[in-house]
C-alpha cells in the first residue's frame, strides 16, 4: 500500500475531519485483522467506547497523543505502541501540535471496515443519540465524551 493510499472504499473522513485509510483489508486476512492508519490534522479524538469482540492496538507514527484504558492514562509518541483489550473502555486524543498519525489493528477485524465507511456518511455535526447508535450497530458501546484536550 503506498503512502497516503487506501484500499477501496478509502479513506473515510470522519467525526470533523479525521481521516481513516484502510492499509490492511479484512478481507486479506480471512477477518483476522484490520489495520487502519487514522490522519488527525488537529487535536481531539472519538468519544470513549468499548469494542465488544475486539482489541485495539495503537501505534504512533507522528505527532503526541494521549490514550486511556480503564483507569490508566498513557502518552504515546512515534514508536510508542499500547493494546486495548476488547470490554473496557478506552479514548484516545492527538494533542500535539501539526498532524498526528496512528496506525490501529483490529483483532479480530469483525465489521469495523463497515463502521468506518457508515461513520463516514454522518455529517459531522450529527447528534449524539445517531452516532451512538452507530457504535451500538457495529458492536462497540460509547461510554463517555472524547478527552478534553486542553
Amino acid at each position: 500500500m503506498p503512502a497516503g493510499g487506501s484500499a477501496p472504499g478509502g479513506p473515510y473522513r470522519v467525526l470533523g475531519g479525521m481521516s481513516v485509510a484502510v492499509k490492511v483489508p479484512a478481507a486479506r486476512t480471512e477477518g483476522q485483522v484490520l489495520i487502519v492508519e487514522n490522519t488527525n490534522p488537529r487535536t481531539g479524538g472519538p468519544p470513549r467506547h468499548l469494542h465488544h469482540a475486539q482489541e485495539e492496538w495503537f501505534y504512533a507514527v507522528e505527532g503526541s497523543y494521549v490514550i486511556e484504558v480503564g483507569d490508566e492514562r498513557y502518552e504515546l509518541g512515534p514508536g510508542d505502541s499500547l493494546l486495548a483489550p476488547r470490554k473496557v473502555p478506552h479514548v484516545w486524543a492527538h494533542v500535539g501540535e501539526g498532524t498526528g498519525r496512528l496506525l490501529i489493528a483490529f483483532r479480530p477485524a469483525g465489521s469495523m471496515e463497515a463502521f468506518f465507511a457508515g461513520l463516514a456518511r454522518l455529517d459531522g455535526g450529527s447528534p449524539h443519540e445517531e452516532v451512538q447508535g452507530l457504535f451500538r450497530e457495529y458492536g462497540m458501546e460509547v461510554t463517555g465524551p472524547p478527552l478534553l484536550v486542553e
